[in-house]
C-alpha cells in the first residue's frame, strides 16, 4: 500500500497572517496553519502578525514578521533587530518581567513533560536589577567586509558576519576596548581570517574582564604564530585601553568552529587576570571556565549553598568543580570539600585558587567522576552532600548511579539546561532521590537560557 505524502500547507515566500500561540525554547513565536507550526523571530504570544515564510521543512517552517495587527503589552518597542537576528539578545523585544516569566514557564514545561513531575514547584525566576551589560567575557569573530576589518557577530545559523559595536549584554569596558582595538589593527594592516579561502590571520578576539577588579585580558586567536609588529600593536593597545593586564595569543591552525587554539603565548603582562566571587579571589586564564555573569553567579551559588543547609560536620563533593568556584565558596562552612574535574588545567587552577584564599580543607583530583567516586568509596570517604554543575548535556546515567552509590544525604543539582535537568531528575527520582522545589536564576538576561537549582534528598 502506497503511503500518501503529507502536503506542507505553506511554501517559501508565502505571506500570511498568524496568531502567536506559544514560544519555542529559544524565544521564537509559534503560529500554526492547519496544525503546522511556523517559528517566527521577534513575535510574542498573543500577537497577530503578517509573516513571510523563509523556509519550510516537513514538520515546521520559519517566518519573518512583516507587520503587526495586534501587539503584546509585553513588547519593547525600541529594539535593535541585529541583536535578535544574531542571537546575541533574542528576547530583548520582550519586557524583562515577561522574560523572567517565560523562563519560569520553560522550566515548568521541562520538569512536567520530560521529567514526568506533575506537582514539582518551580519558583519565580530570580532576575537582575539591571539586566544588560553583564557579560564579563566576549568572543568576537573578525572578518573582512567590503575590504575592511570588521568585528561583530554571525547571523543565527550562518557564518555571515553582522558588524556590531554595542553588543548590549557585554560589560561596557569590553565594548569600549573593542572600539579602541579595531583601528589599531587596521593601521597595522592585520589580515582578518577568511573561512572559505582559508586565508588571513586573525580569527577572533576574546576579551575577559574582572567584574570587581576591572582587569582586562585580550586574546588574539590567530591562524599562524607570527604576527607582524605585534610588539608595537600591544604597546598601542595598552596605551589606548584602560586596565589591560594581559594580552595573549592563541594559535588555532585547524579548520573548525572551536574558538581557542591549543597553544598560548603571553604577549604582554600576566597570563591571567584576577576577580572575586563570594569573597574569594580567583586567577582566570584564557581557557578557564568562569561564570559569564559574576553578580548572578553569586546569587546562583549562594542559592545552592543555602539550600544545602551546610554544617561544620558536612563532607562535600564538588563534581564538575572547574577552577573550584563552588567548592571554595562553601569550604569555610564545612568539614572538607573534595573536587573532581576531567580538565587537568582546571584542577591546577583550583589548587592555586585554594592556596591564594588560604583554604586548606579541600582536595582536588583529575579524572572521570565515576572512577574517582569509586576510588573515594574504597578510601571510605563518605560525603553528606554532592553538588553537581554539569554542562548543557547534563549528567550521564553512569554518573547518576555512581553518585547514588556514594549514598549522600543530599544532592544539589545546578543546571544550565532545563531539558537535561528534567531528564536527570527523573532518573534520580527512580533511584530514590526526590527534588524539593526548583529555583530558576536568570544568568543570561535578554537570551533564552536559564539556570536552575534543586536539592534532592533520599
Amino acid at each position: 500500500m502506497t503511503k500518501l505524502k503529507k502536503e506542507v500547507p505553506v511554501a517559501k515566500n508565502d505571506k500570511l497572517w498568524l496568531t502567536i500561540e506559544d514560544m519555542t525554547h529559544d524565544g521564537r513565536g509559534v503560529g500554526k496553519v492547519d496544525f503546522y507550526p511556523i517559528f517566527v523571530e521577534n513575535a510574542i504570544v498573543g500577537e497577530e502578525v503578517e509573516v513571510r515564510v523563509l523556509k519550510t521543512t516537513k514538520k515546521f517552517a520559519y517566518g519573518k514578521v512583516l507587520q503587526w495587527k495586534k501587539k503584546s503589552a509585553d513588547r519593547v518597542e525600541d529594539i535593535d533587530s541585529d541583536l535578535i537576528r544574531t542571537g546575541i539578545a533574542p528576547l530583548h523585544h520582550m519586557s524583562y518581567e515577561s522574560q523572567l516569566a517565560f523562563k519560569q514557564q520553560q522550566v515548568e514545561k521541562a520538569v512536567k513533560r520530560i521529567g514526568g513531575f506533575d506537582n514539582l514547584e518551580v519558583k519565580e525566576t530570580k532576575g537582575m536589577d539591571v539586566p544588560f551589560k553583564y557579560r564579563n567575557k566576549a568572543q568576537i569573530p573578525v572578518r573582512k567586509i567590503n575590504d575592511r576589518l570588521e568585528l561583530g557577530f554571525f547571523r543565527r545559523n550562518s557564518h555571515d558576519l553582522i558588524p556590531i559595536e554595542d553588543f548590549y549584554i557585554q560589560e561596557t569596558a569590553i565594548d569600549e576596548a573593542l572600539i579602541s582595538i579595531k583601528p589599531i589593527l587596521e593601521n597595522y594592516n592585520v589580515k582578518p581570517y577568511d573561512e572559505e579561502k582559508q586565508t588571513g590571520h586573525l580569527r577572533n578576539i576574546v576579551i575577559r574582564k574582572g567584574h570587581y577588579t576591572n582587569e582586562l585580558m585580550i586574546v588574539f586567536v590567530t591562524k599562524k604564530k607570527k604576527i607582524f609588529k605585534i610588539g608595537e600593536i600591544c604597546k598601542e593597545i595598552v596605551a589606548a585601553v584602560p586596565n589591560v593586564t594581559s594580552i595573549m595569543q592563541s594559535i588555532h591552525t585547524e579548520n573548525n568552529n572551536v574558538i581557542l587554539g591549543k597553544e598560548f603565548v603571553t604577549l604582554y603582562g600576566r597570563d591571567y587576570i584576577e576577580d572575586q566571587l563570594l569573597g574569594n579571589t580567583y586567577q582566570i586564564s584564557a581557557k578557564s571556565f568562569y561564570q559569564i555573569n559574576t553578580k548572578q553567579a553569586e546569587i546562583l551559588y549562594q542559592e545552592a549553598i543555602d539550600r544545602a543547609q551546610l554544617t561544620e560536620q558536612d563532607v562535600v563533593i564538588d563534581a564538575y568543580c572547574g577552577i573550584g568556584t563552588i567548592g571554595l565558596s562553601l569550604a569555610k562552612q564545612v568539614k572538607h570539600v573534595y573536587g573532581v574535574e576531567m580538565v587537568e588545567d582546571a584542577i591546577e587552577d583550583a589548587k592555586k585558587n585554594a592556596e591564594i584564599n588560604g583554604i586548606s580543607n579541600v582536595a582536588f583530583e583529575v579524572g572521570k567522576a565515576e572512577v574517582i567516586f569509586d576510588k573515594w568509596l574504597k578510601e571510605e570517604i563518605q560525603p553528606t552532600v554532592i553538588i553537581v554543575d554539569p554542562p548543557r548535556k547534563g549528567l550521564s546515567e553512569s554518573f547518576i548511579r555512581a553518585s547514588v552509590e556514594m549514598n549522600p544525604e543530599k544532592i544539589v543539582y545546578v543546571s544550565c539546561d532545563p531539558a537535561t535537568f528534567a531528564r536527570d531528575l527523573s532518573i534520580y527520582n527512580e533511584l530514590g532521590y526526590t527534588p524539593d522545589y526548583v529555583q530558576p536564576v536568570d544568568m543570561f538576561p535578554q537570551t533564552s537560557h536559564v539556570e536552575c537549582v534543586t536539592v534532592l534528598t533520599k
